[in-house]
């Protein structure tokens, strides 16, 4: 297994039955829903969080049927939370296609993203556990709390990187953390392994968001699918800056606080030109690196199987990732 592609065809039928499952559990006899959720649910990507349930539910041998419903929950949770996201965010792109607030507007978009919230919550019902429900109905809590803490963050150019973890372990990890979890609740693993399991989830998250901050400063808006620079454009403090404002003076400090405070993004190169200066992309993947290994060392209680092989080759693939 050397790939993203080998993980997909080890999970090839539980997918695709996850995926039917998605577009049918989407349908609503209200025409405009079914025109967005088509849309945005048709807009592509990984589909990474569902795909770490299914994984780490066959990983404790899951013979059962939830774990698709789980998958589905996941990425309608993920999905309405991009839909918010974009409007706050004022995004126009994602993955190189218009934004759903783009193409109809913000109030629109709002409300498919509680439609899909709801239905979420609707769905994850079935399984008929209590503790599923706990889990899940945190984990978009703290995903709440993680965007407006972000929020309350923007043009802050003083952000610490103690309160930088903090907001994407909310806005991230947590729904990393429950998809692994309840991957191996469904097979009633022992406290031990469910322990692993959550706490690969986390750290993955971390590693993950990590990596798309990077990626943000790094990379070119035809492989991104969104513009370079958009958290600066964004006022959002990230690690790469973080690190970089800790280790600048003089002139060169002054234009990255006064980018960041001002969310201003038109000295984008010269901006970059700093990070790299300071080796600051070095050093956030240095950071984005050992949360991946965490996240491997968390699996030394998961039984050998392809599955963990996969979960352990995830790790790899996020901090080698170009989009």
């Amino acid at each position: 297994m050397k790939d993203f592609d080998d993980i997909q065809t080890l999970l090839k039928e539980d997918l695709a039955q996850t995926d039917a499952l998605l577009q049918s559990r989407l349908s609503s006899n209200v025409a405009l829903i079914n025109q967005m959720s088509g849309y945005i649910i048709g807009a592509g990507g990984k589909r990474l969080r569902p795909l770490l349930l299914l994984l780490c539910a066959r990983a404790t041998n899951y013979q059962g049927e939830h774990h698709r419903l789980m998958a589905v929950v996941i990425e309608l949770i993920h999905t309405a939370t991009l839909l918010h996201d974009d409007i706050v965010d004022e995004s126009a792109t994602r993955r190189g296609k218009n934004t759903a607030n783009e193409v109809w507007g913000n109030a629109p978009s709002v409300l498919v993203g509680d439609f899909l919230y709801s239905r979420a919550f609707e769905m994850m019902v079935e399984p008929g556990s209590m503790k599923i429900m706990q889990i899940l109905s945190k984990a978009t809590n703290e995903i709440a709390q993680g965007e407006v803490l972000q929020l309350l963050n923007c043009q802050n150019s003083a952000l610490t990187e103690a309160e930088y973890y903090q907001v994407i372990e909310r806005k991230t990890a947590v729904l990393f953390q429950a998809a692994t979890q309840i991957g191996g609740m469904l097979s009633e693993i022992d406290s031990t392994q469910e322990q692993a399991l959550k706490d690969y989830g986390l750290h993955l998250g971390n590693a993950f968001q990590i990596i798309d901050d990077v990626l943000d400063y790094e990379s070119d808006s035809d492989t991104m699918g969104k513009e370079v620079g958009d958290d600066l454009s964004e006022g959002k403090t990230t690690l790469p800056m973080i690190y970089a404002l800790a280790n600048t003076s003089g002139s060169d400090k002054q234009l990255l606080e006064e980018a960041i405070n001002n969310a201003d993004n038109s000295k984008i190169t010269q901006v970059v030109q700093i990070l790299q200066s300071v080796d600051a992309f070095g050093y956030t993947r240095t950071q984005a690196k050992k949360s991946a290994d965490l996240a491997k060392s968390s699996l030394k209680d998961i039984n050998e199987s392809p599955y963990k092989e996969a979960l352990i080759l995830l790790c790899d693939l996020s901090l080698a990732r170009k989009s």
